[in-house]
């Protein structure tokens, strides 16, 4: 196990409350035991006019993976990410990322997630990571 010890100080980018300039995601659960986060992006978040970078796109991807490992009481980090993007993601418009738990290993756990456009449920993005374990903090 490594010897890195992640701590909160709710400064994430993408869930924390203290971030001014964080994307204040809110996570659910799943009826499947996943995990799900609703985002709408801004303009700000857009490469191409009108189209938000594919980046940010696969950022969210990421979080709601390792939020579900987290829910789950593993501690992780993203060792290794793959991300498809299959259609353009429109600022302004509702995307629903959903994420779980494909293999559990011992030192890594797999996981995949889904980005669809929440008004016509089409499928906009995928994305697969390896997350390594890391040492929980102590109180």
């Amino acid at each position: 196990m490594s010897r890195i010890i992640l701590d909160d100080d709710a400064y994430c980018f993408c869930c924390g409350a203290d971030n001014p300039i964080g994307l204040k995601l809110a996570f659910e659960e799943t009826e499947q035991g996943g995990m799900r986060t609703l985002w709408t992006p801004r303009k700000e978040h857009q490469g191409f006019k009108d189209i938000v970078h594919g980046g940010l796109v696969a950022t969210v991807l990421d979080e709601v993976m390792v939020r579900l490992l987290y829910l789950r009481g593993i501690h992780a980090v993203t060792a290794g990410m793959e991300t498809k993007l299959l259609r353009p993601v429109r600022w302004g418009r509702g995307y629903r990322f959903e994420g779980r738990i494909v293999a559990d290993r011992r030192r890594a756990v797999v996981t995949e997630a889904d980005a669809f456009d929440d008004e016509s449920g089409e499928p906009v993005a995928w994305g697969k990571a390896t997350c390594i374990r890391v040492e929980k903090p102590t109180a």
